[in-house]
């Protein structure tokens, strides 16, 4: 991350399956924790997840992260921790958006909450079972 990034910012970010529209994120035999327990293997100081949604062809999360080891490599480590644990083949990269305001926040949980509805998979935010959110706000 950039010197001029706060320790522990909020970033947006989006991890797309290999295949979009081909193998499954959500799988029938992958129970609906799976996302959160999955997150928690890298709980311990390396990021701290706020919100997580998973679609059947990529993930959705909003996390802090600290400087060291910072973003990118915590995420290629996890991305190698689930495709070698859950076989997720899963693209090279990924999007981040840092989040500049408690308004931006906002509006970016409420796009990915609502992302499944988008996508008629459910007709309300709250029925979507592969969510996981850790209710405190932006600092």
């Amino acid at each position: 991350m950039p010197a001029w990034v706060s320790d522990g910012a909020v970033f947006f970010i989006t991890l797309n399956a290999k295949e979009r529209g081909g193998a499954p994120l959500l799988q029938g035999d992958r129970p609906a924790g799976l996302w959160e327990n999955a997150c928690r293997q890298m709980e311990a100081g390396r990021w701290w997840i706020r919100l997580l949604l998973a679609m059947p062809d990529h993930l959705h999360l909003m996390a802090r992260f600290p400087k060291d080891p910072g973003m990118r490599a915590t995420m290629g480590e996890w991305k190698r921790w689930t495709a070698r644990m859950l076989g997720i083949e899963w693209q090279r990269d990924f999007f981040d958006h840092r989040i500049r305001n408690a308004q931006e926040y906002e509006e970016k949980a409420f796009y990915i909450r609502q992302n499944p509805v988008r996508k008629e998979l459910v007709a309300a935010a709250r029925d979507w079972p592969h969510a996981w959110a850790v209710p405190t706000p932006i600092r």
